[in-house]
């Protein structure tokens, strides 16, 4: 990254508080970008405040889906860039409740988008998608150009997120780019129903990890820092041709079963013995989902950087810590 690039640059965060959103608004204050974050409610314990992050940036206190104040955030604010990262995370909320996450996710994005739109000054606007956006697909890994056929609630959100970004691009010049990204873990996460948070404070508390799959669906697990690093990526070449427009894969390239991700995750934490119990109710998970980032690599040079042994270690300290000081 650059740090001439981001120097003083005024970049709008939603979900500031959030996981990925803690590590990039960290990153971005440590490269010099002058950063306003979206928080919707406080959460004492995230790694936004264990870093002291939130006393580096101006918060914004809000909703998403207040289309009055996304307007006068980037206005007020002179908005350079935003990433838009705010939305309702868990498969199983969304599958509870999918009317909050609609609005959230969908509503909430094109308030997002038309706030850009209205804002003159706006540069770029990095929309987080997901790979849930492809669906169920016979095709792997996903690549940018297949179709997006999401069913389940939370799928067919992202897919409306990345659809609404790319009908704003074509439609008004907004200049957004797509991030689809794969499962990512690391240091701050806790939303504990994920299976790396959830499987590290089991095998910390000495508790048998309840698995909700039956253990083989496969995934794509993308260190946080990582993650960080591709938003960072886009948002240096957003405004370029061939960028401005398009959505980008990122992952890593290694893609593993669940039963495979919690042998490696005893390992890290040196808990062969750990008890598990797979369950088999998870309901409307697919299969099987991973990503080429082949397009990225060949766009940007981007290439992941930590391996899946080596950010499994780095996050199962990190809960270490987190469990002895909580």
């Amino acid at each position: 990254m650059s740090n001439s690039f981001w120097k003083d640059r005024r970049v709008f965060v939603t979900g500031a508080n959030g996981f990925l959103g803690g590590h990039l608004c960290e990153e971005l204050v440590a490269l010099g970008a002058d950063v306003y974050g979206l928080v919707r409610d406080d959460v004492p314990t995230a790694y936004f405040i264990e870093k002291g992050i939130d006393k580096k940036i101006t918060q914004i206190r809000g909703d998403l889906r207040d289309a009055f104040l996304m307007e006068r955030v980037f206005n007020e604010y002179e908005i350079d860039t935003c990433f838009h990262l705010a939305a309702q995370p868990i498969v199983t909320i969304a599958n509870r409740s999918a009317r909050s996450t609609f609005e959230s996710n969908i509503a909430g994005t094109w308030n997002v988008l038309e706030a850009a739109r209205r804002y003159e000054g706006t540069r770029a606007v990095i929309v987080a998608s997901s790979d849930k956006a492809y669906g169920d697909s016979d095709i792997l890994p996903y690549v940018e150009d297949q179709p997006l056929a999401a069913k389940n609630p939370y799928d067919l959100s992202k897919t409306c997120t990345d659809l609404l970004a790319q009908s704003y691009f074509h439609t008004y010049q907004v200049p957004t780019v797509v991030s689809r990204c794969g499962n990512f873990y690391g240091p701050g996460d806790l939303n504990w129903s994920r299976i790396v948070p959830g499987g590290f404070r089991s095998f910390i508390n000495g508790e048998t990890l309840e698995v909700r799959s039956d253990g083989s669906p496969v995934r794509d697990y993308f260190f946080v820092k990582d993650v960080v690093n591709a938003y960072l990526v886009l948002g240096e070449h957003a405004e370029e041709e061939g960028v401005v427009g398009q959505a980008f894969n990122f992952g890593t390239g290694e893609h593993v079963s669940v039963l495979e991700l919690i042998e490696k995750m005893k390992e890290a934490a040196g808990k062969p013995d750990a008890e598990i119990n797979v369950t088999g109710k998870a309901q409307n998970e697919i299969d099987a989902q991973y990503l080429s980032y082949e397009k990225a690599q060949k766009q940007f040079g981007w290439e992941p950087q930590t391996s899946l042994e080596d950010g499994l270690k780095q996050t199962f300290e990190w809960y270490k810590n987190y469990t002895q000081q909580a």
